[in-house]
């Protein structure tokens, strides 16, 4: 098997408020984790300050192989790999839906649900995956019953027989509830950030927001200005909500030129894949559609990371079929388990934060396990050697 010396990476990170230099902090420490446990060097270079998108560039190496190894081009045993990282992040989306006020963030939360209920992607998400529909429903659920409970309080006096002058302290206590009480403790669950996720799923599939549609327009522009580097592989990975993202922006670049990754190894990895929380969507036609152009591009390997203690995707859900694709190439299904990355003791740390288990396909590992985030975007064996199991990830 050839090794990879030069590779190109475009990641699409997952929905989280952190900007491109927050996200290469991360690959950082990631880095380092699966170096340790895998033993390997690595080096993660300076932002590249005049890249669109953020750029930054990984060596790996064998064990004590230095700048002057040169073992690396005659034996796998010695080999050296450099990958440029581009992170495609969508903080700019983030902050923007983040950025209002409470109660503005609350009314679009429920009305981006009646949304998906009325388009039937609540119907689709128990067909396909009941967890994900569980996953849903819990925010929109926990924030109607603490609007019941504020309800409860205003109208107690009025409940109890008091004249209603009394509304005039139960109203107040009512809303302190609300404000010093639930809205901290529904942080726990990062209730308003999952109403911020869902009102962009929602512009996702419609495709009917302005803002959305530019910007998904340019990054498709910057992103083909990144694959004109040459490399050894092209490597396009996204994570749960990047992963509609990067089905947009590869599907614009397919649409403007059907050629464009022709000569070019690509692998398309999606990790906890929302797609289909935007696909099922009825209105989501063109979404569907670029699923497809991507499925059916020769060049282009989709391998599809799923994960059983992930309650945040679609576990055993072929979604290049269930997008209308049957006919084309399915996307290869790794699964896997957190439980096999992480140490017991870290693992039963983080089990009941299902936010934290779902990043955990991004983070680094304490143990060797089938799948490895930075091996895969940045060691020496092709992309694709992760869709199989039983094969290295490093050479002998």
């Amino acid at each position: 098997m050839k090794l990879i010396k030069k590779r190109v990476v475009l990641h699409f990170p997952g929905f989280e408020p952190l900007d491109g230099l927050a996200h290469r902090a991360r690959y950082e420490r990631s880095a380092r984790q699966s170096a340790a446990v895998w033993g390997y060097s690595v080096e993660t270079g300076a932002p590249d300050p005049a890249s669109d998108p953020f750029s930054f560039e990984v060596t790996t190496g064998s064990a004590g192989a230095g700048e002057t190894a040169p073992a690396a081009e005659t034996s796998s045993a010695a080999w050296r790999t450099r990958s440029r990282i581009h992170m495609v992040d969508h903080d700019v989306l983030v902050r923007r839906l983040r950025g209002r006020n409470t109660l503005s963030r609350i009314i679009a939360g429920f009305r981006s649900c009646a949304e998906i209920m009325l388009e039937g992607g609540m119907r689709g998400y128990f067909k396909h995956a009941w967890r994900f529909g569980l996953f849903f429903l819990f925010p929109f659920l926990l924030t109607t019953l603490a609007i019941v409970l504020t309800a409860e309080i205003a109208i107690l006096p009025y409940s109890l027989g008091f004249f209603a002058l009394h509304l005039l302290w139960s109203g107040p206590l009512a809303l302190c509830f609300f404000i010093a009480t639930f809205l901290p403790f529904s942080e726990r669950f990062h209730t308003l950030h999952l109403f911020a996720d869902w009102e962009m799923a929602v512009a996702l599939g419609r495709m009917d927001r302005e803002d959305f549609n530019e910007w998904l327009e340019e990054r498709a522009t910057a992103v083909r200005k990144a694959l004109t580097e040459e490399a050894d592989e092209y490597v396009i990975s996204s994570h749960s909500m990047g992963s509609s993202v990067a089905a947009h922006v590869i599907g614009i670049l397919l649409e403007r030129e059907p050629e464009v990754f022709r000569g070019k190894h690509v692998v398309f990895a999606t990790l906890g894949s929302a797609i289909l929380q935007c696909a099922l969507l009825s209105s989501a036609s063109l979404l569907r559609a670029r699923v497809g152009l991507i499925a059916r591009c020769p060049e282009i390997f989709w391998l599809d990371v799923q994960c059983l203690t992930d309650s945040i995707n679609f576990y055993k859900v072929p979604v290049v079929a269930v997008s209308g694709h049957a006919d084309a190439p399915p996307a290869k299904i790794l699964l896997i388990r957190v439980k096999q990355m992480l140490t017991s003791e870290h693992y039963r740390k983080i089990r009941q934060d299902q936010l934290r288990v779902h990043r955990q396909y991004v983070l680094g590992p304490d143990l060797k396990a089938p799948f490895d985030f930075t091996l895969m975007t940045s060691g020496p064996m092709p992309a694709s050697v992760f869709a199989f199991p039983e094969q290295s990830r490093l050479p002998a």
